[in-house]
């Protein structure tokens, strides 16, 4: 198939800056990937395109140019995921894109001639920022998660929905009720309650709106909240009808956000951290 999405990384540096200038200075790397693809005047095929796994190309050479961008010195992000302009880059609406790209080039080759990185690295991608090493684990976790069956998918939601703070979770199991795999409560400072129900689909490849559109059927009048838990991704017509104007929400959990939060809370997920020792010879030569 012809490639859609055409615009490469250093392509998107000039409309990363953009994108943060108009949303204040500052946005989630989902109100960067909206703003850019608003600007841009992206099709939904175009946004939609996968590179990888539940990876889209749109959010993928992102990445790649807010990495860039960082190492040029006009970006910086916070552990929450939230991307800002530095003060360099407050006062900086374009940049030279060859110009930044042979930067960063340059210093990826004087890093390898000091053999701090592999010799088969690529240029450019010597020093991978954390958000895009992370999209090697979430890909074979997720691929793990679409092996198993559908009701221990259900189960796994369930256990997962309890160690979030949901109560009284049940998996309904039933057929033909409109895509609702389970209901449970939500309670807010031990007052208040609000019913949710949701919908566990193990899935490969991309949640369409009418999926959305049917499980909202299903919910209304049975519940407070709806939410999707996927190990797919949602297609961007699929994220505007979850927040459709006059309609009820419903929450989306791709197969991105589930590897987090199944990484946050330990789930099938041991991290291991790595010791470095370090040794002092300035302390020796001190005593």
């Amino acid at each position: 198939m012809p490639e859609l999405f055409k615009y490469k990384h250093d392509d998107l540096l000039n409309p990363t800056l953009a994108a943060l200038h108009n949303l204040g200075g500052s946005g989630s790397i989902e109100e960067i990937e909206e703003e850019v693809a608003k600007n841009l005047r992206l099709t939904d095929d175009q946004v939609n395109e996968i590179h990888r796994g539940n990876t889209s190309k749109l959010s993928y050479r992102l990445a790649w140019a807010r990495n860039y961008l960082k190492r040029y010195g006009l970006l910086e992000n916070s552990s929450r995921g939230v991307w800002a302009l530095t003060e360099s880059g407050l006062k900086t609406p374009l940049v030279d894109q060859e110009t930044v790209k042979r930067k960063i080039v340059s210093e990826d080759r004087q890093q390898r001639l000091k053999g701090k990185t592999k010799s088969n690295d690529i240029p450019g991608e010597a020093e991978v920022d954390e958000e895009l090493q992370k999209y090697s684990w979430q890909e074979q976790l997720i691929e793990e998660l679409q092996k198993i069956s559908p009701s221990a998918f259900e189960r796994l939601c369930q256990r997962l929905l309890r160690e979030l703070g949901f109560q009284n979770v049940e998996v309904t199991g039933r057929s033909n009720d409109g895509g609702i795999d389970g209901r449970e409560t939500l309670r807010l400072g031990g007052v208040l309650s609000f019913h949710v129900i949701f919908q566990a689909k193990r899935y490969k490849g991309t949640v369409s709106p009418s999926i959305v559109r049917d499980f909202r059927g299903a919910m209304v009048g049975r519940a407070d909240k709806g939410l999707i838990i996927t190990t797919g991704n949602f297609s961007r017509e699929a994220k505007r009808e979850a927040s459709r104007d006059g309609a009820p929400p419903i929450d989306l959990m791709d197969g991105n956000d589930l590897a987090e939060k199944l990484k946050e809370l330990k789930l099938g997920i041991e991290v291991e951290l790595v010791e470095k020792v370090l040794i002092k010879s300035d302390w020796f030569k001190s005593i």
